[in-house]
C-alpha cells in the first residue's frame, strides 16, 4: 500500500513538473497586431502570441483597432508573461499582464477578440465574449462580423 502511495505522488510530481509554467517581466517593443505582442526578454525579442484569443486580421474590420487598442494597453510598458509552449511558428503562446490585468480579457470585453474556442475552454473568457456580444462592444456592433480564422481559410481559397 504504501509503495503504490509512492510510486502515485512520484508520478504526479513528474506529471505536474511537465506543465510547469514559466514567466518573465519585460518591456513591451513591438505590436504586430491585436494578439501578438514583442516584449524585451534578457534584452532579447521574444514575440508573445496571446493564448486564448483570436484578433480580426490586420485587413479585416475591427483589425487596426485591434492593434490600437493593444498598443494602447502596453505598448511601451512592463509586462508579466506566463507560458508553457511555444507555438508551431516559434512564438511564445502566452498570457500577459499588465497591472494585474490579463491583455486577453482586456481586449475580448472591449469586443476587439473573439474568444479561440478551438484551442481554449476557458470559461471566463466565454463569459467575457458573451456580455461584449450582448452589450454590442467593438466587432459585436456589426451584423455578422467574420471569425479571423475564417478571414484566413477564404483568403487561402483564392
Amino acid at each position: 500500500m504504501l509503495k503504490s502511495r509512492l510510486i502515485t505522488i512520484a508520478l504526479l510530481a513528474l506529471s505536474s513538473a511537465h506543465v510547469r509554467a514559466e514567466s518573465f517581466i519585460g518591456k513591451v517593443v513591438g505590436v504586430s497586431d491585436g494578439d501578438t505582442i514583442t516584449v524585451l526578454h534578457d534584452l532579447t525579442p521574444e514575440k508573445i502570441r496571446l493564448n486564448g484569443i483570436d484578433c480580426p486580421e490586420k485587413k479585416q474590420d475591427f483589425g487596426q483597432r485591434a492593434k490600437q487598442f493593444t498598443s494602447a494597453l502596453v505598448f511601451a510598458k512592463q509586462v508579466k508573461v506566463t507560458y508553457q509552449k511555444r507555438e508551431r511558428y516559434g512564438r511564445i503562446l502566452g498570457n500577459v499582464s499588465i497591472q494585474g490585468k490579463d491583455l486577453s480579457e482586456e481586449l475580448v470585453r472591449a469586443g476587439m477578440a473573439w474568444h479561440y474556442r478551438q484551442y481554449s475552454k476557458d470559461a471566463h473568457l466565454q463569459e467575457l465574449e458573451d456580455e461584449a456580444f450582448e452589450a454590442r462592444r467593438g466587432l459585436w456592433s456589426m451584423p455578422d462580423p467574420t471569425p479571423p480564422w475564417q478571414f484566413r481559410k477564404e483568403r487561402k481559397r483564392k
